[in-house]
């Protein structure tokens, strides 16, 4: 891409991030809902073939489908998890208080586990049984599908008041079940290559990947907090945060445990102990404006991506195979989160059925998804029909779940807290 372009699409993305914000404040429309459309209209848009030999619009044209390109490219290239997500989950964390994360961690780790490998295993044979697919080819695109995203459910708590223990619940799985789902998705894609897999071999990557990442995390961050001990200026603090969350990332993933888990330690060490012990109050507030910025940023290209991975006319020719693949991957999430949550109810968490009801509604499917899909390769057991039709089935099933789930759970929760208020006699007091 030459530099002229580059700076061009760069501008667009900006324009359009402008745009949408504006937009969303004016109609209170979900903003992520609105990136979504916003570049499912950009790749429209590009494939229309302009009528006759217009400089202007075709310098348009060549914008619009350079910009399509360097989306695809990020996608497929494995920047995207490396790059947009560890913001995304840094900032969630650290606004994480450790009571409230004590109060949910043991729902929140096995909802981010066992959850995820209870949706793969039941989406997987629910779609095998339902749609005809080969057995293999419906694990595979369940275990793409299964991790829901962390984009989504922290830009929808962040515009929306909820309880503190619920945000910490939610956000919690969200930024811990990505690497479950990597693991799970790497060994069913061993399982369908291979056709051979060694239980122990799974079993001691899963705990690698997990346990490595959170020491990881918790090593650079204590760590950088000594770092942080030692200076006193706003830029030096605010730059030692971006190293750490880039490189606990990069170093936890070099050895092969969760980047992204790393990162969730990372920020949550940060907002509860760095945060309040050894930065002073200009700092901070330099720091958090940053990061909430980076957030916005972040969450804009994850949506926009989706909007540009999104074909309508491929939607249109495999409607029914994403339709069924969207019912099979709802009763998963149901099936996963109400009898764990039921379970720790019972052992005295004290966790309502509403809030079954939110985690399962939460359970929208975003860019993680899409970024795994990029991942696959046509191979002796998957025919590059396979690979188009798992593609057309997680990019369906992450807009249905984007344009319709968002929109319900924001309403839930609006509804949720206005109950709740009432209640309390907070309202009409």
């Amino acid at each position: 891409m030459a530099v002229a372009t580059l700076e061009l699409v760069l501008t667009l993305f900006l324009v359009v991030m402008l745009v949408s914000q504006i937009f969303a404040v004016k109609t209170k429309l979900p903003y992520t809902v609105i990136l979504v459309f916003v570049g499912l209209g950009i790749t429209a848009v590009s494939a229309l073939p302009f009528l006759g030999s217009y400089p202007i619009l075709n310098s348009f044209e060549a914008l619009l489908q350079e910009t399509g390109s360097f989306y695809e490219s990020l996608a497929r290239g494995g920047l995207f998890v490396g790059i947009v997500v560890p913001p995304l989950i840094f900032e969630a964390m650290m606004h994480i208080k450790a009571p409230d994360l004590r109060a949910v961690i043991r729902p929140s780790i096995a909802l981010a586990t066992a959850g995820v490998i209870i949706a793969t295993l039941v989406s997987g044979f629910v779609l095998y049984r339902i749609s005809g697919l080969p057995l293999p080819v419906s694990l595979l695109f369940a275990a793409i599908i299964a991790p829901t995203d962390a984009v989504t459910v922290i830009e929808v708590f962040r515009r929306t008041a909820v309880a503190p223990r619920l945000a910490a619940l939610m956000d919690t799985e969200a930024a811990f079940n990505d690497a479950t789902a990597i693991v799970v998705f790497s060994i069913v894609l061993s399982w369908v290559t291979l056709s051979k897999i060694s239980i122990m071999s799974a079993a001691f990557n899963f705990a690698f990947s997990i346990a490595g990442g959170a020491l990881i995390g918790l090593l650079i961050a204590v760590a950088a907090r000594g770092v942080s001990s030692k200076i006193d200026d706003k830029i030096a603090e605010l730059i030692l945060t971006i190293s750490a969350v880039y490189g606990s990332y990069v170093f936890a993933s070099g050895v092969g445990a969760s980047g992204l888990i790393a990162v969730a330690i990372v920020g949550l060490y940060f907002g509860n102990v760095t945060m309040g012990k050894t930065i002073g109050p200009e700092s901070r507030e330099t720091i958090l404006g940053f990061w909430e910025v980076a957030s916005f940023v972040g969450n804009s290209v994850a949506f926009l991506l989706i909007g540009f991975e999104t074909s309508l006319v491929t939607f249109s020719q495999s409607i029914f195979l994403i339709v069924v693949a969207y019912l099979a991957v709802t009763l998963a999430r149901a099936a996963s989160v109400y009898p764990i949550l039921a379970i720790f109810n019972q052992l005295g968490e004290r966790i309502p059925i509403r809030w079954s009801n939110i985690a399962t509604l939460g359970g929208v499917r975003g860019a993680l998804s899409i970024a795994l899909a990029a991942s696959l390769s046509v191979s002796t057991v998957l025919s590059p029909d396979d690979v188009r039709t798992i593609t057309s089935m997680v990019l369906g099933v992450a807009f249905i779940s984007i344009v319709f789930q968002i929109p319900i759970l924001s309403r839930y929760l609006e509804r949720d807290s206005t109950s709740s208020q009432l209640a309390n006699g907070k309202i009409g007091a």
